[in-house]
């Protein structure tokens, strides 16, 4: 099964982090770089990524970001969401609840680490329940 998924930056950042091959974003991250998870992104979340990952505190290689990044622009869909008028806890989670809500047609799921910022939606999970969700736990 392949599905559409926005990925929050915090899903990225722990799986590149990650020491273990078994956690739950890391698998996520496996998935999207084999074509099995269609990244779901706009340019405000492209931006935020190529930000965060390439913050000297996190270390990470820089050729590992570039790869991801490049998989993320190279096989993802990208799109250019609508305002919905919603107020979330943390403003900057705000792009990416608004594309999950642009690609909702094509079944995309947002996945996080943090689902207390967004609202209670089915199709707002853990990389954990992404994974049940393809099959894959």
């Amino acid at each position: 099964m392949t599905c559409f998924a926005v990925l929050d930056t915090n899903v990225l950042v722990s799986a590149l982090l990650s020491s273990r091959e078994d956690a739950a974003t890391v698998q996520v991250v496996e998935r999207l770089v084999a074509g099995r998870i269609i990244p779901v992104y706009s340019d405000d979340i492209l931006s935020e990524y190529r930000d965060v990952l390439n913050r000297a505190k996190f270390g990470f290689d820089p050729e590992v970001v570039q790869y991801l990044l490049r998989t993320v622009e190279t096989y993802g869909l990208s799109v250019t969401p609508s305002p919905t008028g919603t107020v979330l806890p943390d403003i900057k989670d705000l792009p990416f609840y608004e594309v999950v809500m642009e690609a909702r047609d094509d079944g995309t799921y947002l996945v996080t680490g943090n689902l207390k910022h967004f609202p209670r939606e089915p199709f707002i999970v853990t990389a954990r329940q992404l994974l049940d969700i393809l099959g894959d736990a």
